[in-house]
């Protein structure tokens, strides 16, 4: 672990870099928060860019496929499953470690805690007790077995007779056996090739594991190679953050005056908006007043020529309408008509009585030789000139610079010497030579390791030899026998290939006793073993079960709570755990946050001294902002509002000019007047008097066309305007009054209240320039957390070493014991297949043989034995 103390060490000054401020990641930004709401809208601070710490790329990918094979697996561990389904017993390995922690006395196991222990612990392993039992039994019983089915053969018993009955059903017979015998050896070459492959893929993957080897001894390197980069990059961005800080107090003046600007723009901004407004409604107001008095003027003239014109025409008509052929009975009725519409031909509104605007017009024109736009446009630029103020009022501050500078490079300096107080690239090329060194060394063993599985290979295929021969004696007496076999040939006189197949299927039956029970004993050996590692180890760590276990508490020892940092940094009561560093590393976080380096080391006072300097505060203290030249509305532009508040439009007549406007400028519309007088001219005789009407319907026109309608548009133009003016008058000095209102507080906050919006807003400007160092100082605790000295490497380890342990070697050895397991059990069906076919195939010393009688009744004829007869050749 030597080298995991190595990078503690290396990353000590990281922990300082990164643990910083948790009070003050509390505390601080709630007092910006609070600043926030008072200022309403501070300035956010600008985000620096830091750029990415150099990334370190790992080569290990620890993930396994095993392809075609890994079917195996899975039926393996289904058959696992089948014999121990029971969860992984956490509490019951850690009250097993506890209750052996001083070593397994023989006398602490009476105890009745102990004893339901074992009782708990029996339970669990009953699948492999009982498979285990039937194992041992099958071993040894198999030589006993063998040893009585010899002797019973010696004996001419269990088929070691000589003979053979005959019976009608010998085919059928010798044709289940056959297909049986078949069945059960194919079987058996499947399980032996199940235990080869299993056999075949140890060694391929132990080839393999080099490639495991070499990758995480290369990325060991890589981490211990980019680690110095990084930190070295952590540190010059610090350069970063300080020209930042520099530029901004470079730029105080247009940065501060500008926040100073934009807190008082809020209230004063408004006021200068209401005045320039009231500017502009004093100009519409003369317009206003204008089109009163020219449309006044022309309504007047008008009414006074129409009246005229209409007195005229209604004269003219009512001498018309008095010709005698009014008389006329036809006639008199239409004449009657017309004559009593003549009083409609008189003008409705009467202007003349109209007060006149022309006071309130001159009133105006006075006030408008002032311009209060101009006015309020300097106050505008006397208010925005607020940064300039601040910049020529903070010259002490700029002459600072050289002295802040170099307080900020003794800040620099200082990060950089802390970072050099450990011997990071020593340490790390001590660590480099030590993994150069462990690498040849574990590449020195190669040679030993391929001879040692050499051999293991040639082991295990002696041990499938002997199921092989086995095979080899059936399949051989199967096609011997079957090839050899003559359904003409009576027991006594078959051939002697059949006789030969015969022979090796005993051969084959012997072997099999010979071997059974050897094989049984690897099978329930490779079994405890395999089986337990996979269900006690391999799946606990493949779903991390097994860190639990690891990880609980006063496991080692009684007085140590974790053991992890006790082993590491001699401290148990961290919390610090196998599991969690394991995810840490996992995710491809930095070792910093993995092995919670931050509970170790304290550098708040560090920080303090360094990174929050209050020396930079004390710089700033000495801000003085004066706003008192600031003037927002000169006393001409006060006195130009008052006056035309004066002015008198207010004092307008607006109800009497709205009662005449609304009124026609004639009772009865002339263009309809004329068009009914010339319907009933037309109800008339042809001749001078329908001539005269309708002169007098086509002058009626005219006077509409000359006269009314020039009137009507100046009506038009007088009603928007008289309603304009009582719209802008209204409650008008209330409005200037408000106007002012507003101006003069505007001006007691800048004159009375600036020092404290100054000293409001240098205190955000100064949060604002820490800001800046707080985001370099979370820049590098995120850094360290995620992206600095990142540990894939030991969790690709782990990773790597569950491989090559579980999935390389303890899943091929499980499959050949499966493998093998099954080709033991299927020899017990093959001996007995294998005898009772060999009846069939061997050539026997006597036969049945029937007697002929002197009775047609042949159930009473009776068989006895007879030997074959004798050949000189055989």
């Amino acid at each position: 672990m030597l080298w995991i103390r190595w990078l503690v060490l290396l990353l000590y000054w990281g922990a300082t870099c990164g643990e910083q401020q948790p009070e003050e990641r509390g505390s601080v930004p709630a007092e910006v928060r609070a600043d926030s709401r008072r200022q309403r809208s501070p300035p956010p601070v600008e985000p620096l860019d830091f750029g990415f710490v150099p990334a370190a790329v790992y080569d290990t990918h620890a993930y396994y496929e095993p392809g075609a094979v890994g079917l195996l697996f899975h039926i393996v561990h289904a058959f696992l499953y089948v014999v121990q389904p029971h969860s992984f017993p956490k509490d019951l390995i850690v009250k097993v470690i506890q209750q052996n922690m001083g070593g397994i006395k023989i006398e602490e196991w009476r105890k009745p805690e102990n004893v339901v222990l074992l009782l708990q612990s029996l339970y669990y392993e009953a699948g492999f007790l009982i498979c285990v039992a039937i194992g041992v039994v099958f071993l040894v019983l198999t030589p006993i077995i063998g040893m009585c089915f010899c002797v019973c053969r010696c004996c001419e018993n269990c088929g070691g007779e000589m003979h053979q009955r005959q019976r009608k059903n010998v085919d059928c017979q010798r044709g289940f056996y056959t297909a049986s015998l078949i069945a059960t050896s194919i079987f058996i070459i499947l399980g032996v090739l199940i235990a080869y492959a299993a056999n075949h893929n140890v060694s391929t993957q132990i080839k393999s594991t080099r490639r495991f080897i070499n990758t995480n001894m290369r990325d060991l390197r890589t981490f211990a190679n980019n680690t110095p980069a990084q930190i070295e990059y952590l540190t010059a961005q610090y350069t970063t953050a300080k020209n930042k800080v520099l530029s901004e107090l470079d730029n105080i003046g247009p940065l501060l005056g500008g926040r100073i600007h934009s807190q008082l723009e809020k209230e004063v901004v408004p006021s200068l908006d209401t005045a320039l407004r009231m500017a502009g409604a004093m100009r519409e107001t003369k317009e206003a007043l204008e089109n009163v008095s020219s449309s006044l003027e022309v309504l007047q003239d008008g009414t006074v020529k129409l009246k005229a014109s209409l007195s005229d025409e209604r004269s003219s008509l009512s001498n018309t309408l008095s010709d005698p052929a009014c008389t006329n009975g036809a006639v008199s009725h239409t004449c009657n008509s017309i004559r009593s519409t003549l009083s409609q031909l008189v003008v409705n509104a009467d202007f003349s009585r109209l007060p006149d605007v022309s006071n309130a017009l001159a009133n105006v024109n006075t006030v408008l030789r002032t311009d209060l736009s101009n006015i309020v446009q300097k106050g505008y630029s006397s208010f925005n000139d607020t940064p300039r103020l601040v910049k020529e009022q903070t010259k002490n501050i700029i002459s600072a610079l050289p002295r802040v500078k170099t307080m900020l490079d003794k800040i620099g300096t200082e990060i950089n010497n802390f970072a050099k107080m450990f011997p990071v690239e020593a340490s790390l090329a001590n660590f480099t030579i030590f993994l150069n060194n462990g690498q040849k060394n574990i590449e020195s063993y190669y040679p030993q390791v391929d001879q040692i599985d050499f051999y293991r290979w040639i082991g295990c295929v002696a041990v499938l030899c002997m199921v092989v021969l086995v095979l080899a004696f059936n399949i051989l007496g199967l096609l011997c026998g079957t090839c050899g076999y003559d359904k003409q040939a009576t027991p006594t006189t078959r051939g002697c290939l059949s006789n030969t197949g015969g022979n090796l299927l005993m051969a084959g039956v012997g072997f099999s006793f010979i071997f059974a029970w050897m094989l049984m004993a690897m099978v329930t050996a490779l079994f405890v073993v395999g089986g337990n590692v996979e269900k006690l180890v391999c799946e606990p760590l493949a779903n991390r079960q097994l860190f639990s276990i690891i990880d609980t508490p006063f496991l080692v020892h009684p007085a140590k709570k974790n053991f992890l940092p006790g082993m590491l940094f001699q401290n148990p009561n961290i919390d610090l755990t196998i599991g969690s560093m394991y995810r840490e590393c996992h995710e491809n976080n930095g070792l910093y946050h993995a092995l919670q380096l931050e509970t170790m080391f304290n550098i708040n006072s560090f920080l303090n001294r360094t990174v929050y300097n209050k020396d930079l505060a004390k710089v700033l203290e000495g801000v003085q902002v004066d706003l008192q030249d600031i003037s927002l509305l000169e006393q001409a532009g006060r006195d130009n509002l008052i006056n035309f508040a004066n002015s008198g439009v207010g004092q307008i007549d607006f109800d009497a000019y709205l009662a005449e406007v609304i009124k026609g400028v004639t009772v009865v519309d002339l263009l309809s007047f004329s068009a009914d007088l010339e319907a009933q001219t037309d109800n008339l005789p042809r001749g001078a008097l329908e001539n005269a009407l309708k002169g007098h319907a086509s002058s009626i026109r005219q006077i509409h066309r000359e006269q009314v309608v020039p009137m009507e548009q100046a009506m038009s133009t007088l009603s928007q305007s008289i309603r304009q003016l009582q719209r802008m008058s209204s409650d008008l000095p209330v409005k200037v009054t408000n106007i002012l209102s507003a101006i003069d507080a505007s001006e007691y906050l800048i004159t009375h209240n600036a020092s404290h919006v100054v000293k409001q807003e240098t205190k955000g400007y100064v949060e604002s320039l820490v800001g800046y160092f707080k985001q370099y100082t979370e820049w590098v605790r995120n850094s360290l957390t995620a992206e600095v000295a990142q540990c894939k490497p030991i969790s690709n380890i782990v990773d790597s070493m569950e491989i090559v342990a579980c999935s390389f070697i303890i899943d091929s050895v499980n499959t050949f014991w499966f493998g093998l397991g099954g080709c033991c059990i299927l020899l017990i069906p093959s001996i007995i297949f294998s005898v009772k076919l060999a009846k069939y195939y061997r050539r026997m010393d006597t036969e049945d043989v029937f007697e002929d009688s002197p009775y047609p009744d042949t159930l009473t004829r009776f068989p006895r034995a007879s030997a074959p007869p004798s050949y000189s050749d055989w």
